[in-house]
């Protein structure tokens, strides 16, 4: 039986879009099928809304640095329904333009679970019905993983706190990573008193650890509680509130509590093991440089893959695919030098190696490194402070790393990332003239190594 489809698309999200758009410029026949809302997780419950849920908190800054620059405010208030409309509005717009697009490249969309029936057909849950295509890319993304504990239903996950009628008055939140940080200073900001527990000794494994100390503390200034080298062993209900036991012991009560230790790839019940699709022990689909898995027919991009979990990769992966299966123009996506940000406030960002992976590495390194006030703050009473600091190869003068936690991080690393991949020097650096007053100059201004 002939294919009904060139190619067949589980899951509308970023990688998924990417894929089934740039396939169907090709001139490939392409299908799409979504069983939320398109978008996937980065617009309809990750990146988008709670980048929102972040630049809200942060007018609490504003408004209290607002006096030293000669402004009077008075009472300022905050009203969270207000602020949960305004975002379900912006996403329903982006959700909108999201299947626009996809309409208007021609590709046909399907609002329906999909599930793998053989290598070359697809099932729709919606209708039982079956659908036939020469490829199957699956781009399912990622789903919140809650802590296998007693009383583990009890605790919210992300996706949860973007529809909650009300803030609670305390959180108590599990985890050391992007959402778990982020989540939290965020919240704190809009009042809720915080209790981050996470099982390290330090937030951010992974991030350099002078930017991860150096936002621990911030965080803990403003009035987080953090504590660390412990986990949750179970939740009850208390009240309307929680009480929650700790692995040392202690016992801390909360309004709700949110399980933020990560995400796992979403194949479950995808019908992958039917057709020989190998996975790792996380659920991951195994997938080689071109994004093609152990089935010859069947690809995967973005989180469902667990290479790099980050939108930007995904719609790349999604694009190098489409081009290298129906574009007749091959190429892979590099996954060194990605830059990433947490948007914590002070932001966190970060292209490269850490100080500790270049030792491990390169071994013989410099470290340039600075601490000041941002201006923002001079004349206020808020005590903040930025870091910046260059990873730098001795022997090449190569610049192996660029990490910044302060406010704009994000904004000063998407620009240093440039320089980085080009494998610009410390000398290149020095030699462009610094950008005054501004904070992103101190990256070209350094210049003694403080290690």
């Amino acid at each position: 039986m002939a294919a009904e489809f060139d190619l067949f698309v589980i899951g509308a999200g970023s990688g998924g879009v990417r894929a089934a758009r740039v396939a169907a410029s090709h001139g490939a026949r392409v299908a799409i099928a979504e069983e939320s809302r398109f978008g996937g997780t980065c617009v309809i419950r990750g990146c988008v809304p709670k980048k929102l849920f972040v630049l809200a908190s942060r007018f609490a800054d504003a408004f209290e640095r607002a006096p030293g620059y000669g402004w009077t405010i008075d009472h300022p208030s905050f009203d969270w329904p207000r602020l949960r409309e305004a975002k379900d509005q912006e996403i329903s717009r982006l959700e909108g333009i999201y299947r626009r697009n996809l309409e208007s490249s021609g590709v046909k969309t399907l609002a329906s679970r999909a599930v793998i029936e053989d290598a070359h057909a697809v099932r729709l849950l919606a209708d039982d019905s079956l659908i036939s295509a020469r490829h199957i890319l699956i781009a399912t993304g990622g789903r919140a993983a809650r802590t296998a504990i007693p009383g583990a239903e009890l605790a919210l996950i992300s996706d949860d706190l973007f529809e909650l009628s009300k803030l609670p008055q305390t959180l108590l939140i599990e985890g050391g990573g992007f959402i778990a940080v982020e989540f939290a200073c965020l919240l704190a900001r809009l009042g809720v008193g915080v209790t981050l527990v996470y099982r390290g000794e330090r937030i951010l494994r992974g991030f350099d650890d002078d930017c991860r100390a150096h936002l621990q503390a911030a965080m803990q200034d403003h009035g987080i509680r953090i504590i660390t080298g412990c986990t949750l062993q179970s939740i009850k209900a208390q009240g309307a509130g929680r009480e929650v036991r700790l692995s040392d012991g202690r016992v801390l009560e909360a309004d709700a509590v949110l399980m933020a230790t990560g995400r796992v790839p979403n194949t479950q019940g995808l019908g992958l093991e039917r057709v020989g699709v190998s996975t790792d022990a996380r659920g991951a689909v195994k997938v080689d440089a071109d994004s093609r898995s152990s089935q010859a027919s069947i690809w995967a991009v973005g989180d469902v893959t667990d290479r790099l979990a980050l939108t930007p990769v995904a719609i790349r992966e999604g694009h190098a695919f489409a081009d290298t299966v129906f574009g007749s123009k091959p190429w892979r996506v590099d996954h060194r030098d990605v830059p990433v940000a947490v948007f914590a406030t002070p932001e966190l960002a970060s292209v490269g190696l850490t100080e500790t992976q270049a030792r491990e590495q390169v071994g013989d390194i410099k470290i340039f490194r600075t601490s000041f006030r941002p201006m923002s703050s001079v004349l206020s009473t808020r005590l903040e402070r930025t870091l910046m600091k260059l990873v730098v190869d001795a022997r090449s003068d190569r610049v192996l790393g660029v990490h910044v936690c302060g406010e704009d991080a994000a904004e000063i690393v998407q620009m240093a990332a440039i320089a980085v991949k080009m494998g610009a020097t410390k000398a290149q650096f020095d030699a462009t003239v610094a950008l005054h007053p501004s904070a992103a100059e101190e990256l070209v201004t350094l210049r003694t190594p403080v290690a």
